[in-house]
């Protein structure tokens, strides 16, 4: 009998824990499984355990903001489709998000339906870890 993939691992980086709590309630309910990290940095120390299938990513964080988070992925040749999820609407940052390989960028209060097709699309589009 063949073993059943878990569900996909989402992890959400906001500082702001209402965000954190109201995206865990959303994902869960979409059949995601969820992590949340407060911080950039506690996020980025998570990926020497493990690596989730998507992060859900904020712009403006203390310390380590989304951009930067964005960076060090992308220095350290992680695959991990990454979508901006911010309260900054500004052109100026959209583009250097989606010029640094995110997926998808959106301004909170997002339609719920949008960022779960944008995530599930995601996911769908990123080769796995063995991939050329």
């Amino acid at each position: 009998m063949p073993v059943s993939k878990a569900q996909p691992l989402i992890a959400v980086v906001d500082d702001e824990e209402p965000n954190r709590i109201a995206l865990r309630r959303l994902l869960r309910a979409a059949k995601f499984d969820v992590e949340m990290f407060p911080s950039g940095a506690a996020f980025l120390e998570s990926l020497k355990s493990h690596q989730p299938d998507c992060v859900v990513l904020d712009i403006h964080m203390p310390g380590l903001g989304g951009l930067a988070v964005q960076a060090r992925l992308v220095e350290s040749g992680v695959r991990l489709p990454v979508i901006f999820l911010t309260a900054d609407d500004s052109a100026q940052i959209r583009e250097r998000a989606l010029a640094g390989g995110a997926s998808a960028y959106f301004r909170k209060m997002v339609d719920r339906d949008t960022l779960l097709d944008a995530i599930t699309t995601a996911i769908a589009q990123t080769p796995g870890p063995d991939a050329p």
